[in-house]
């Protein structure tokens, strides 16, 4: 079997997948960042593919980007200017072909995380 990445965000403000909500992927390596893909969320809060397809996975550190500030706005969640979260970044390491899955409930003033199944 060979490795992939999956993510799943729940808005618990609205108690609701949250759909539309921009995520970037990038390797880490040393001091360098290099960006991997760009996906958005489906109406289950799901991306409609693998954010790390199986043909790409590789072992090593990784770095989410959840652009959570835009889909706040677009949803009309409370805010003061700025924004108390706007990207929510969550680095990681993979370090075996497997199903990684990183899921992240989301509110406008705080959010978790945890490895999924």
């Amino acid at each position: 079997m060979s490795g992939y990445l999956t993510t799943h965000v729940l808005d618990t403000a609205l108690g609701s997948p949250a759909q539309g909500l921009r995520i970037d992927l990038y390797k880490i390596s040393g001091d360098s960042r290099v960006h991997l893909n760009t996906l958005t969320t489906n109406s289950d809060g799901r991306t409609d593919v693998h954010i790390l397809a199986k043909d790409r996975f590789e072992t090593g550190v990784y770095e989410l980007v959840f652009h959570a500030g835009a889909y706040l706005d677009a949803h009309a969640a409370p805010s003061d200017a700025p924004r108390f979260l706007d990207q929510i970044p969550i680095r990681f390491g993979l370090s075996e072909a497997k199903h990684y899955h990183v899921p992240l409930l989301l509110s406008p003033f705080g959010y978790s995380t945890y490895r999924g199944s």
